[in-house]
């Protein structure tokens, strides 16, 4: 499902400027790993869409993300082939203004490897570039890691194979919750009910 605000004061805003760094937002809060911008970008609601499922594949071995961006600005459109002025356009899609130094993603719970790896796709689906930053620890303070994740680590350190291990990463169990929900391709049966009011 994609994000965007339930309601705003004005349906449509000016284009603002995007230079500058941001000044909030720059560091690992809540994870281990994090996904840093390097580059000032609009960052669409579907783009956004496609790193979180990049990064709910990974973290379905037993690991947690946080999204650090929310699409809150409208960009308007005007249709096709129609004439210059009547005003503004319709609100077509929705944004996330992202300076340079922003977090967008955060992961935790899991290996270094994967979260590497999960994090190098889904910089691969924003539109400005990114760079893979490691959360700096205190004195005495750790990151848990979830039993699955935990499991695989002992594992990778002994060489050693649990069977099912493979199938169950294969055929995750989908439990009650939006994030493993959204990935579950809607029929048109039990598609959402927006569709049924409309019609």
């Amino acid at each position: 499902m994609l994000l965007q605000p339930k309601r705003t004061k004005f349906r449509r805003v000016h284009r603002g400027r995007r230079e500058g760094a941001a000044h909030r937002g720059t560091t690992v809060a809540f994870g281990e790993f994090g996904l840093v911008a390097t580059e000032n970008a609009w960052v669409s609601s579907n783009q956004i869409e496609s790193a979180r499922r990049v990064v709910t594949r990974y973290t379905r071995r037993g690991g947690k993300y946080w999204i650090r961006v929310f699409p809150d600005k409208s960009v308007t459109k005007k249709p096709a082939e129609t004439r210059m002025g009547s005003g503004k356009g319709a609100p077509d899609h929705w944004v996330a203004v992202v300076k340079r130094g922003r977090m967008l993603l955060e992961m935790g719970g899991i290996r270094e490897d994967q979260a590497k790896e999960a994090l190098t796709i889904a910089g691969h689906k924003f539109p400005m570039g990114t760079k893979i930053v490691k959360r700096e620890f205190l004195e005495g303070e750790t990151m848990e890691m979830g039993k699955k994740a935990e499991m695989r680590a002992q594992m990778a350190d002994s060489g050693e194979l649990v069977e099912g291990m493979d199938e169950m990463e294969q055929q995750p169990e989908i439990e009650g919750g939006a994030d493993n929900a959204a990935d579950v391709p809607a029929t048109e049966e039990g598609g959402s009910g927006e569709h049924k009011e409309s019609e």
